[in-house]
């Protein structure tokens, strides 16, 4: 490449960057208003055209896997700063209210609709936190459940999907979802 065309690839390639980064950041703010919102709200909120939508993602199925990706990021980095010295109920009470505020903050995680075929990959990596510190609090004798781990990591991630969706659905309030689900996850694990 010459002199002169290898600045202008990078530009061009810095300003797809930011192309991108605007169409995920409009589709995570307009979907979670309304999980159901098609490429042309999104294209509108990004101040782009829906082929430049196009040009970054083949459809709206793939937009949303991206947007689930993006979020599943944020939620595995606030689970990485949390303090890995707590003892385990402590732990596990922190994983759960990191969880939740992602619940809280983006809705689009509580729409059935938006979750993809790729949700198993996505859970993935909560998941292994979760079995990180159910691992420890069975070890320690401070979770004295007998369940299996892998039974309390589907029921737990079962729970929580239960709780969110029950409020997206106005069937409870964020504070009696969140109580039941705290409560009931404690009961599981036997503290």
């Amino acid at each position: 490449m010459s002199e002169i065309t290898a600045p202008r690839a990078r530009r061009r390639r810095a300003d797809a960057d930011r192309s991108r980064q605007a169409i995920l950041a409009a589709a995570i703010d307009v979907l979670d208003e309304n999980g159901e919102a098609g490429l042309e709200v999104i294209a509108a909120a990004a101040k782009v055209t829906r082929q430049t939508i196009y040009a970054h993602f083949p459809n709206r199925a793939a937009l949303v896997d991206a947007v689930l990706a993006e979020l599943t990021a944020e939620v595995i980095a606030s689970l990485d700063r949390l303090d890995p010295d707590l003892p385990a109920p402590d732990a596990l009470h922190a994983f759960l209210e990191t969880g939740w505020r992602s619940f809280e903050r983006h809705p689009l995680l509580l729409s059935p609709g938006t979750i993809g075929s790729g949700a198993e990959d996505l859970h993935a990596p909560v998941l292994d936190h979760l079995r990180g510190i159910i691992k420890r609090g069975k070890a320690d004798g401070s979770f004295p459940t007998k369940l299996a781990t892998d039974w309390l990591l589907i029921a737990l991630m079962a729970l929580g999907h239960a709780a969110g969706e029950a409020v997206a659905a106005g069937a409870m309030t964020r504070k009696a979802a969140w109580a039941g689900y705290r409560s009931s996850v404690d009961r599981l694990v036997g503290i």
